[in-house]
């Protein structure tokens, strides 16, 4: 390959304090330094700037090869289509590549409708490469797997996929000294996190073993990166960043209880056991839970796990193809708590079996297995494109397609598709009062600060009712510069 070449990636503003390390752009920003380009990075959603002071500090008088923007569909309307005008005006020859689980479910449609040239779908570290690749010795991009793009009359062409990296160890770590680490690592505040604590995201896998309906999949089936791998990379941060604190966003980091004892020996092995806290932000599923796997969780530093639970009926379980069953979420969920273990107690609320007893149930398994380490409300469940219930919602002729889902689209906490036989106005009051028991609940057994329970209730209200929807749930992690928020 010819190498070198000029890269600005940019992650874009989500408008809020506690923004966790993005490991997306951290690890293409790694392949391609390897491959010889000049990689800048713009944190918009750190220093908030406004798209107009992106331009002037990072555009303007600047040429770059390739602009990389990654985004999840519920920021597309909301910021990147703005964004991407502003970057447009400015790129000068460069090309602006989309990236990600937003673009990578409908790519006509987000090249359509924005000022991008390329998307680069599912999984994009070699795939990035062979762009710039492509760029700098002016070929087209019709031969290369894994993206889409537009010619240069505006037609969109969508290449064959790209095969998954199935040996992920070969993937370099992510290029941490392009971002402000110093700001990274203080400014989200997980369950017992020491105040002088630094915390960083990172992955041990990638993908899921299983296919919930509810769930866009940008690619089939889980890859393991090898536990000496991932220790090795936990102990670079802890000896050159002070990282003592490691939030695992794997979609499934438990697959069995073999892999965790791995982890736990290795912990031992690199020297980080006693000496780092962890947490497993979604990668435990409910059916293997046992006593010796929650063991060795508290033993070994874990201080928090999320389980997607969803629902205790079984039929809407089966609805979203869960593949766990009601045992399954009662048996975990008492395990934890016989071993101290926090939870994160994660339901939806709108699958096509949901009643008002449904909801009921929910709320009772929330109380009773709630370890108060955070506010925990119910949401109706979002069709994002790519899942399986946004193709079932325009089956149904919920959805009309792409550009409906993007126009009745506003807060996750809203009503996109209403998948239920509950009309709209009674499926908001039911709601508002099981998530006004649920925020009591919380606050009658921590600070017992009422009036700030009655606010968030308020905040909900006028959510639900009067469209006010800047509000974004209850559902974000505490921020250093805002101690406590719920």
């Amino acid at each position: 390959m010819k190498g070198n070449g000029k890269v600005l990636f940019i992650v874009h503003d989500v408008y809020q304090e506690d923004n966790q390390f993005p490991l997306g752009v951290a690890y293409l920003a790694s392949v391609l330094r390897e491959y010889g380009a000049d990689v800048t990075v713009c944190c918009q959603d750190v220093y908030h700037y406004s798209n107009e002071e992106l331009a002037e500090k990072y555009l303007v008088g600047q040429e770059y090869d390739l602009i990389g923007i990654g985004f999840l569909a519920a920021r597309f309307k909301e910021t990147v289509v703005g964004l991407c005008e502003t970057v447009h005006t400015h790129k000068n020859k460069a090309k602006i590549i989309f990236g990600g689980h937003g673009p990578s479910s409908e790519p006509e449609y987000i090249l359509q409708n924005t000022k991008g040239d390329l998307i680069a779908i599912g999984e994009a570290e070699e795939t990035i490469v062979d762009v710039l690749d492509s760029i700098l010795r002016g070929k087209n991009f019709a031969e290369i797997k894994g993206i889409a793009y537009k010619d240069d009359c505006g037609a969109v062409h969508v290449n064959e996929r790209r095969k998954p990296i199935m040996k992920v160890d070969t993937i370099p770590y992510p290029a941490w000294d392009l971002f402000p680490m110093d700001i990274y690592t203080t400014n989200m505040q997980y369950h017992l996190q020491g105040d002088d604590e630094k915390a960083i995201q990172i992955l041990t896998g990638r993908g899921c073993v299983n296919r919930c309906t509810f769930c866009y999949r940008m690619e089939k089936g889980v890859r393991f990166r090898s536990i000496d791998n991932v220790l090795s990379e936990m102990k670079m941060l802890y000896d050159e960043y002070g990282v003592t604190y490691f939030a695992i966003q794997d979609e499934v980091f438990i697959a069995s209880v073999d892999r965790l004892r791995e982890f736990v020996e290795g912990l031992s092995v690199y020297g980080l056991l006693n000496k780092i806290k962890y947490n497993i932000n979604a990668g435990i599923r409910a059916n293997i839970a046992t006593d010796e796997l929650a063991i060795l969780l508290k033993e070994s530093g874990c201080c928090y796990v999320n389980v997607g639970f969803e629902s205790v009926t079984q039929e809407c379980l089966d609805d979203f193809k869960k593949n766990t069953t009601v045992t399954d979420n009662f048996t975990t969920a008492k395990l934890m708590k016989k071993h101290a273990v926090p939870m994160g107690i994660n339901f939806i609320w709108g699958i096509m079996s949901d009643t008002a007893e449904t909801l009921r149930k929910s709320v009772d398994f929330i109380k009773q297995f709630q370890s108060y380490n955070e506010l925990r409300t119910i949401r109706p469940i979002t069709p994002f494109p790519g899942c399986e219930l946004y193709k079932y919602a325009i089956s149904k002729g919920l959805l009309a397609g792409p550009a409906d889902f993007f126009e009745k689209f506003s807060n996750s906490d809203l009503l996109t598709v209403n998948f239920t036989n509950i009309p709209d106005e009674e499926f908001y009051k039911l709601l508002i009062e099981a998530n006004k028991e649920l925020i009591f609940d919380y606050f009658e057994h921590t600070n017992g600060d009422m009036d700030k329970a009655q606010g968030m209730v308020d905040n909900f209200n006028n959510l639900y009712f009067k469209g006010e929807v800047k509000f974004r749930g209850a559902r974000h992690f505490e921020s250093k510069k805002y101690k406590k928020a719920v």
